[in-house]
């Protein structure tokens, strides 16, 4: 039998006109702005309106740490939502955007897969509404300015040495993370060492998906640290009068951007934050709406629930005042071996000695998630060479962990595939068992708070850090930077900062590379290990194999 590919089962799909998706919801129409028929932005007006509407339920995706065998953390979220739909529930999903350095470089594509899809998926992988784009001229934009004040006069007394703005472009490309600006003589303004990050690492990115409305945008990119001054007093992008025209470049791409699923059911796709750099999150904006239209909301957060969940629980839903009511993990029979220590060519044989071993990923995200007082519920989303065998080990695995877990098969069959998961979230959500907290207070000294995270969801005996990133996080403390949330970059890979540690590592230890202050996104990064802002491009990138084929369609986009 011909498996069809994610992008030949998005093409066949029947698309609703978008009209219709918002009138479902009950938008008007005067209030979606359309990009063609089948996408369209939801107006700013419209959404102050919903502010007295009840909100619904919100419910997490996440995942185990990912593995080269897939787990397929945006394909349940889609399938969940549209489970959620079949069982007679009125759900949306909230999703973030795809970058196109990923699709270009790993991915090849990131809007659900099989039968479980948000469409029009070729649009939503490449350029979609220009959100990225505009996130990326409004940052460049002022690290054009800082320049250009900087020739001019430098009125601010910007030591040119402590430039802390670089710039970013929406792709992988490692030749940039470190370059030298401004040479070619006078005219062309002093010459510093400066880099480029992706886009999904930008602040503006984290700033417009933190955001609640343009007055908060403007006032959180007027608050971004550019650069230092001789006397090491800061200079703000408001000093050099950026934020009034990086806000009219991101003015539409405010307003959330709703699609659909294969089965015509509403989704938001909405902001990209990278989850292994950034926080991972799809923007409040689309999630605080998507509550007030839908009586579900089906979110997910980036990669696995170390680094996602973390971010959503301790920066997202602590900023944006949100209480989630339930959190699936996502994990795969594939996933768990890999974690068991098979390789990917032995994964299609049945093995749960290995699985059983593996287990020990999933188990520590369930009691991390169990930190943050959500209930829990655990989708194993199902492969053809799966075994019976495989699946009732994990189920039995999950019982003694106080958890349910289902076999999914949305991919396949789409939201009939993801029923029982669904009646199953359904009800834990609406017995209203969660008591959400974050693991940490705002009070708690930032390293304290750095080392609470290492800890409690790592398993880490401890931190370490030279004597300047520690001066510097005490430095943010006496700029009144304290009470900020910890945002952390490290490998997706591992609970480590070893992405080659698979399992449930312990007995390591968390070695912090640099901090960087997102005063505008209101948080503190912390680089840990070898993680990159800028990433590149693996050996044989995604792009080598899309293009389009000899009737002009796109062809290699998964």
């Amino acid at each position: 039998m011909t498996v069809k590919s994610d992008i030949e089962i998005a093409r066949e799909a029947k698309m609703k006109p978008i009209m219709e998706i918002g009138r479902g919801l009950g938008i008007p129409e005067k209030d979606l702005i359309p990009y063609g028929h089948t996408k369209a932005k939801v107006t700013l007006s419209y959404i102050d309106t919903l502010a007295k509407k009840k909100d619904g339920k919100l419910i997490l995706v996440t995942a185990i740490n990912p593995t080269p065998a897939g787990e397929g953390k945006t394909t349940t979220t889609v399938g969940l939502g549209d489970g959620l739909n079949r069982i007679g529930r009125k759900a949306m999903i909230a999703l973030r955007e795809p970058s196109l350095g990923p699709c270009f470089g790993m991915k090849g594509g990131a809007a659900g897969g099989g039968f479980a899809q948000i469409v029009p998926m070729e649009d939503i992988n490449l350029h979609f509404t220009g959100d990225f784009h505009a996130i990326t001229s409004a940052h460049n934009l002022l690290s054009a300015m800082i320049d250009n004040h900087i020739y001019w006069g430098n009125e601010q007394g910007i030591d040119t040495r402590r430039v802390a703005w670089r710039r970013v472009m929406d792709m992988n490309d490692r030749a940039l993370r470190q370059i030298v600006c401004s040479l070619g003589g006078v005219a062309n303004g002093f010459p510093r060492e400066t880099g480029f990050d992706i886009t999904v690492a930008s602040e503006i990115m984290a700033i417009l998906c933190l955001s609640t409305s343009i007055a908060d945008l403007e006032r959180r990119m007027g608050q971004i640290v550019i650069a230092a001054k001789r006397d090491k007093g800061q200079v703000l992008a408001k000093d050099i009068k950026a934020p009034g025209a990086m806000t009219v470049l991101l003015k539409d791409a405010l307003m959330p951007n709703l699609v659909q699923t294969l089965e015509n059911n509403p989704a938001f796709v909405h902001g990209g934050p990278f989850a292994n750099i950034a926080h991972g999150c799809n923007s409040v904006m689309a999630t605080r709406t998507a509550l007030k239209l839908a009586d579900y909301v089906v979110t997910e957060a980036g990669f696995g629930a170390d680094l996602g969940a973390e971010k959503f629980f301790d920066i997202k839903c602590r900023k944006a005042g949100l209480t989630p009511a339930a959190t699936v993990i996502v994990a795969t029979v594939r996933a768990l071996k890999m974690h068991g220590g098979v390789v990917k060519d032995e994964l299609k044989k049945e093995n749960v000695e290995a699985l059983r071993k593996g287990l020990a990923n999933l188990g520590r995200h369930i009691e991390n998630v169990k930190k943050f007082g959500v209930p829990i519920a655990v989708a194993v989303n199902h492969f053809v060479t799966d075994t019976d065998a495989e699946i009732d080990a994990i189920k039995a695995y999950c019982k003694e962990h106080g958890v349910e877990a289902f076999k999914c098969t949305h991919w396949a069959e789409g939201g009939k595939g993801a029923e029982a998961l669904a009646r199953h979230v359904a009800e834990i959500a609406d017995k209203g068992g969660a008591q959400f907290k974050p693991i940490y207070n705002d009070e708690l000294p930032l390293w304290d708070k750095v080392r609470t995270i290492a800890r409690e969801i790592y398993r880490a005996d401890d931190i370490v850090a030279d004597k300047s990133v520690r001066d510097q996080l005490k430095a943010y403390e006496a700029q009144g930077y304290g009470k900020f949330p910890i945002c952390m970059a490290k490998t997706q890979y591992s609970f480590s900062t070893d992405p080659n540690l698979k399992g449930a590592p312990t007995n390591h230890v968390v070695p912090i590379r640099e901090v960087r202050l997102s005063a505008g996104a209101e948080f503190i990064v912390v680089i840990c290990g070898d993680i990159m802002t800028m990433p590149g491009l693996p050996k044989v990138p995604s792009a080598e194999v899309i293009g389009l084929d000899d009737k002009g369609q796109i062809a290699g986009l998964f």
